[in-house]
């Protein structure tokens, strides 16, 4: 196929390759966009290679793609790590299928209830919210068994001491 070129950063000129091939380990055809970075004062040469088995995506999505690869593994790590995918125990596809997905949702959850803490808690992370909903759990739970409900203001207090006990990174005013 045609060469596109174009200037991509200062000193670096990118000439991008997009062609369909066929591989001999591989069944079906491929779409590879093959990357020539050339440096313009050196001359060193570097080439990128990225593939997919979508024929109609264009070189600018395959690119873009691969460019979020990073943030997706980050998630599969948060997933495994905090959200218990490495640790159940199923073999048969649906159980899978659900508990994967039951872990990918609850990295988004986390990451979604975490943004708005941040603002007073910039180091808040998985380990601190797990700390800070139990804490509120054994709160209530506790406060339940008393005869009387106390004030909200002694239960926020009540749970941002309890929280204190599981967390891993320090916040001078609990939300």
């Amino acid at each position: 196929m045609k060469p596109k070129t174009g200037q991509r950063l200062k000193g670096d000129l990118d000439t991008l390759y997009q062609m369909h091939v066929w591989h001999k380990k591989f069944a079906d055809l491929l779409n590879i966009v093959v990357i020539v970075k050339t440096n313009l004062t050196t001359q060193d040469v570097a080439h990128v290679v990225l593939f997919s088995s979508d024929l109609d995506l264009s070189y600018e999505h395959l690119i873009d793609y691969d460019r979020l690869r990073f943030q997706l593994e980050f998630n599969v790590r948060d997933a495994k790590q905090d959200w218990g995918l490495e640790d159940f125990m199923t073999i048969k596809q649906t159980p899978v299928y659900n508990s994967a997905n039951l872990a990918m949702f609850m990295v988004n959850v986390s990451h979604a209830v975490m943004r708005p803490m941040r603002t007073q808690w910039p180091e808040c992370s998985v380990n601190d919210l797990k700390a800070w909903f139990r804490s509120r759990k054994y709160v209530v739970e506790t406060l339940k068994l008393l005869p009387e409900m106390p004030e909200l203001i002694f239960i926020e207090q009540a749970i941002a001491r309890v929280a204190q006990f599981g967390r891993v990174n320090h916040v001078v005013n609990p939300i």
